[in-house]
């Protein structure tokens, strides 16, 4: 599977299948969340917030893969994330882009 941030592949034709999405909410650990609410005080990276992210852009990857593949879909073209926050410590990641078929 082709994952393209463009919505072109350089020498390829093809037709559109449709929008494809993945999403998770993820959440760390209580404990973690209050150790990050102290290194707010003093600042630096929130390293187990920047890794909750990480895995959660990669879940919701898999997830617009499948429902790719769930298409007969070659590639994926124009893909984005967004993210929000549902509620203190918890966030959504969603992955968006349009599946496409070669011809």
């Amino acid at each position: 599977m082709i994952l393209a941030t463009t919505n072109e592949i350089a020498g390829k034709e093809f037709e559109v299948l449709g929008l494809v999405k993945g999403s998770t909410v993820q959440t760390v650990n209580v404990i973690r969340d209050i150790g990050a609410g102290f290194k707010t005080l003093v600042g630096g990276e929130l390293k187990k917030y920047t890794e909750m992210m990480d895995g959660a852009r990669q879940i919701a990857t898999d997830r617009m893969v499948q429902d790719a593949q769930a298409l007969g879909a070659d590639a994926i073209v124009g893909i984005r994330y967004s993210s929000s926050s549902i509620t203190q410590g918890a966030a959504e990641v969603m992955a968006y882009g349009t599946a496409v078929k070669f011809r």
